[in-house]
């Protein structure tokens, strides 16, 4: 409550008070703040029934309009899943008694830019919503000596200087529930697909604290993502952080949709945050989940590159917040955060318009917390808070391949490791271009099954022998058998490592092709025939060893008799494939 130092209370009423009224109201304000004022009033016909007693900052609305907005905020806290709506309503109604305290009312010093500069509001807190004319939403984001500066959620064409604004006393929050899945909304929770309302079951603070450390058990359950690069060589586990960095155009989003699609019958809601991307481009993306029957359990949220900073600014948060609605709830939740680059430009764009000091490249002095604070919140929660997990895949586009710029390395050190994307790869036709050297997973074999574990063991290795003899490729015609040999072997693992989009692998596939990959099966295939060997070497697998490929998905585990088995098959076939490529006055 704010303590007036003037000791003059203004009442604004239709009517002059009666002397008794008069001195119910300053002994009132007497017992309320512990000393004496001067009652000034002031005509106002609009307050036909009621009054508004001002006193310092502090207004007590005692008008039509205040009491109607106390009886609606009563029943916006009414709990539907307690009884029938119509009783409680009822209730509320028979039992409401407007209730008398202050209300900390401001002036707009400056509007423009979605950006206002509010004064008199002494007790506003950092995140704290305020309500402006027609409605309009805000949040407090600098806070000054003597003003406050605030971002709008909105347009700002009704709010001019001088206009009233209302603390709330509440912090931004996200609409949430399981009637939010299948669905698009922007970073204010509004559906913006065309399919009518959502139904919330409650509200979550877009901005809350990360899971204590105590309530956390280690990322020790693999969240795969169907891509053969990534699983084998990076493994991600459930709760992980794991950043997609590279250049624009190098397939950074499409490792995280298609990994979203490799979650169908998982069990696990995937939530897609789409900052600052063209509309086009996240109707394309939605459309994509939509054929592949992924949209039944994702959730995309989006603050496009026509949206305004401010959404954009908040968009992740309000992914994360639907994102802990259900990890709380015992699942499992991947977010693909699309992309945190765009989303440090536009809280730029924020702080330089609320006069905030620019540090290195323009940034204020605080965007590392606003990353971590948000990235933090993914987590493995321990079984007695329900067990649920949250993954995190943030993506972050880099400049001319500057890996140490200040938000990739702010974001690199946050993250616990990173699948590089190279520019180069991509265009000499690797796709995925993961580059194998820069690329990295601080979990590791721990967000591994056993089988992968045993079917990929050496294959870094292998790739990194070859990437280091690659440059001698161009003397090939000089080189001795073995060194020819082992080139071939490393640019067939690298053809192998290539996969068409909008095709997860399951871990059985995966499982096959490693086992006979690294026990050099498919070393006399030619290059150009990998990709058609590997297609056929799949299926028939799946269709003779039929068991084998079920026992490895549901277990996990893959026995040294089963690898044996693998490698034979694998032989035989490949065998049988050459043999069947052979010229008829060869064979």
């Amino acid at each position: 409550m704010s303590k007036p130092i003037d000791g003059v209370a203004v009442l604004r009423a239709s009517r002059q008070p009666s002397a008794e009224n008069q001195k119910r109201l300053l002994d009132f304000l007497h017992k309320t703040y512990g000393r004496d004022f001067t009652l000034k009033w002031e005509q106002d016909e609009d307050l036909q029934d009621g009054f508004v007693l001002q006193a310092g900052t502090d207004i007590y609305d005692w008008s039509v309009e205040g009491r109607l907005r106390q009886f609606k905020e009563r029943l916006s806290q009414l709990d539907p899943s307690k009884g029938e709506v119509i009783p409680l309503i009822k209730q509320a109604v028979e039992s409401f008694n407007p209730a008398v305290f202050p209300e900390e009312v401001g002036q707009v010093l400056t509007v423009g830019d979605e950006i206002a500069t509010v004064s008199g509001l002494e007790h506003a807190a950092y995140g704290e919503i305020l309500l402006f004319p027609s409605g309009v939403k805000g949040m407090v984001q600098d806070l000054k000596e003597g003003e406050l500066g605030c971002i709008l959620f909105g347009g700002d064409e009704e709010i001019s200087e001088g206009s009233r604004v209302r603390r709330t006393g509440k912090v931004a929050g996200m609409p949430v529930g399981e009637a939010f899945l299948g669905r698009v909304v922007d970073a204010l929770g509004s559906p913006i697909d065309g399919k009518g309302e959502i139904k919330a079951d409650g509200y979550r603070p877009i901005k809350a604290a990360a899971p204590q450390i105590i309530d956390r058990q280690p990322v020790n359950q693999p969240m795969e993502t169907g891509i053969l690069a990534i699983d084998s060589m990076f493994p991600i586990g459930r709760g992980q952080r794991e950043l997609i960095i590279g250049e624009r155009q190098t397939g950074k989003t499409a490792i995280a949709l298609d990994t979203i699609l490799n979650q169908k019958g998982k069990d696990v809601v995937c939530i897609y945050v789409a900052i600052g991307q063209k509309a086009n481009s996240v109707a394309q993306f939605t459309q994509t989940l939509q054929r592949f029957g992924a949209m039944e359990y994702s959730i995309v949220v989006s603050a496009s590159a026509s949206d305004s900073a401010t959404l954009q600014y908040i968009a992740p948060y309000a992914g994360c917040a639907l994102g802990e609605y259900f990890m709380y709830r015992g699942k499992d939740v991947l977010i693909v955060y699309d992309d945190l680059s765009k989303h440090a430009i536009a809280y730029r764009a924020l702080s330089l318009l609320l006069e905030r000091s620019p540090g290195r490249e323009a940034y204020p002095g605080d965007v590392f917390y606003l990353h971590s604070r948000l990235l933090e919140r993914s987590a493995h929660l321990s079984k007695e808070k329900g067990g649920g997990s949250m993954t995190a895949l943030p993506i972050v586009e880099t400049q001319a391949g500057d890996v140490s710029a200040y938000i990739p390395t702010n974001i690199i050190s946050i993250t616990d490791g990173q699948i590089f994307l190279e520019s180069e790869l991509f265009f000499a036709g690797q796709r995925p271009a993961v580059n194998v050297s820069l690329s990295v997973s601080r979990v590791g074999g721990d967000a591994q099954t056993k089988a992968m574990k045993k079917a990929a063991g050496a294959i870094r290795l292998d790739l990194a022998q070859y990437r280091e003899m690659e440059v001698f490729m161009q003397f090939s015609s000089d080189l001795d058998d073995l060194t020819r040999r082992q080139l071939a072997y490393g640019q067939g693992l690298m053809r192998l490592l290539c996969q068409p989009q909008y095709h997860p692998l399951r871990q059985h596939k995966q499982v096959l092709l490693w086992v006979a990959a690294l026990h050099h099966v498919m070393q006399d295939v030619p290059v150009k025939q990998i990709d058609l060997v590997k297609k056929e070497y799949l299926a028939y697998m799946e269709q003779a060893a039929a068991s084998l490929c079920s026992k490895i998905d549901q277990t996990g585990l893959l026995s040294q008799p089963d690898a044996d088995t693998i490698v034979q098959m694998a032989k035989d076939f490949v065998t049988k494939k050459l043999a069947d490529a052979l010229p008829p006055a060869k064979k």
